[in-house]
Formats: C-alpha cells, sequence, structure tokens
C-alpha cells in the first residue's frame, strides 16, 4: 500500500504547478513586456503543459471515482476519452517537453549560465522558483509515470506530433528574432547561422529520442510490475 495515494500526489503537484506559476507571472521583467511575453520561452510553456497535464490527471480521478459502479455507459464512454486524453499528452508533450528543459537548461547553464540564464535574473527570480521550472518537473512526471500506467499512442502519430510542436517553436523563436531582431535566448546571438540551424536540427531529434525514452521507460516499468505481480500469484512449491 502507498503511502500517499497517487490522487493525493497529482493534486499536490498540480497546486504546486499553480503556484509556480502564479509567482513565475507576478514577477516584473523586462522580458515579459517584450514582444512574445512569457509565451516566447520553452520553460513556460512547459510549465503551462505540466500543469494542464495534471490538471487531466486530477480530472480523470474525480471522474473514475464519480463513474465508479454507476452503470452508466455514456458516462464510462467519456472518462475512456478523458483517459486517453491524458496518455496522449503525457507521452506526445509532458514527458519529452519535461525532460528536455530539465536536460537543456542545466547542460547549458553548466557549460556557461550566462548563455541560457543570465545572473541578472538572480534579481528577480528567486532559487526555489528556478528549480520549481527547471528541476522537480523530472521527479514529478516520472512519480506519475511510476504510479499510473500510461497507453502511448501509435509511434508514428506520436513522433509526427512531437516534431509538430518541435517545429512550431522553432519557427516561433525564428518569428519573435524576425519581428524584435533579437533571439530569445542569448547564446543564439553568438553562433552562426549555419550553427543554429544545426542547434534546431539537433532539439529536434532529441525531442524525437526523449518521446522513445518516454515510451520504453513506460514499458519497462509496467512489464516489470506486471512479471511481479505474476511471480507473486505463482503457487508455491513445498
Amino acid at each position: 500500500m502507498a503511502l500517499v495515494p497517487c490522487q493525493v500526489l497529482r493534486v499536490a503537484i498540480l497546486l504546486s504547478y499553480c503556484s509556480i506559476l502564479c509567482n513565475y507571472k507576478a514577477i516584473e521583467m523586462p522580458s515579459h513586456q517584450t514582444y512574445g511575453g512569457s509565451w516566447k520561452f520553452l520553460t513556460f510553456i512547459d510549465l503551462v503543459i505540466q500543469a494542464v497535464f495534471f490538471g487531466i490527471c486530477v480530472l480523470t480521478d474525480l471522474s473514475t471515482l464519480l463513474t465508479r459502479d454507476s452503470g452508466n455507459q455514456e458516462q464510462e464512454r467519456q472518462l475512456r476519452k478523458l483517459i486517453s486524453l491524458r496518455d496522449w499528452t503525457l507521452a506526445v508533450l509532458a514527458f519529452p517537453v519535461g525532460v528536455f528543459v530539465v536536460a537543456v537548461f542545466w547542460t547549458i547553464y553548466a557549460y556557461d549560465r550566462e548563455m541560457i540564464y543570465p545572473k541578472l535574473l538572480d534579481n528577480f527570480i528567486p532559487g526555489w522558483l528556478n528549480h520549481g521550472m527547471h528541476t522537480t518537473v523530472l521527479p514529478f512526471i516520472l512519480i506519475e509515470m511510476r504510479t499510473s500506467h500510461h497507453q502511448y499512442p501509435s509511434r508514428s502519430s506520436g513522433l509526427a506530433a512531437i516534431c509538430t510542436f518541435s517545429v512550431s517553436y522553432i519557427l516561433w523563436v525564428c518569428w519573435i528574432h524576425h519581428v524584435t531582431g533579437m533571439w530569445v535566448y542569448p547564446f543564439l546571438e553568438h553562433i552562426g547561422s549555419g550553427a543554429r540551424i544545426i542547434f534546431f536540427g539537433s532539439t529536434t531529434i532529441l525531442m524525437n529520442f526523449l518521446y522513445l525514452l518516454g515510451e520504453v521507460l513506460n514499458s519497462y516499468i509496467w512489464d516489470t510490475q506486471r512479471s511481479m505481480e505474476e511471480e507473486k500469484e505463482k503457487p508455491k512449491v513445498e
């Protein structure tokens, strides 16, 4: 028996994301007032994705509780649709985008923080909020994967969806540069056009890899869990 029910964990995680988003939006930073506002940053988009995802999880839990033993086929059909939406959101957006943000942010930060998160931002964003945006995303999504089985879409449709998201964000970043003359991320100012193309292509490939990683991890967790349960059910030989 779990120490904390997974339904309670999801509510707590959802509330934490709501708190992070509210605190982030309350910060008066110059970048929030420029073209694109907070929506030009993948970190903010990811926070919204995570909050929406865990909101769907909580809604699914409530719907499951309300439709239990109801015998209403229409309610059960709607619940199956909600579960499918939850699983699709985790597979295509919440896991790959969330892990991407954590991995890329801290990799560039370790190399040269000024390229991704200038020290000036410490005057606006407290350390706990920075970790809420760039660190806790990973353990939260792993907890969700461990506590609930998620049905991944077909590999071709999943990869097509994550590619669409990646390319759309890259085009959005390029459009912002076209309008304002400035890149969203400081390190893009210091590399040439060829290097930018390679970087954008590499990020799309990485997103695809993370989608596949999530698919493999989900299968591994639940195949292992199923094997353990089957092992327990086997009759003991004296």
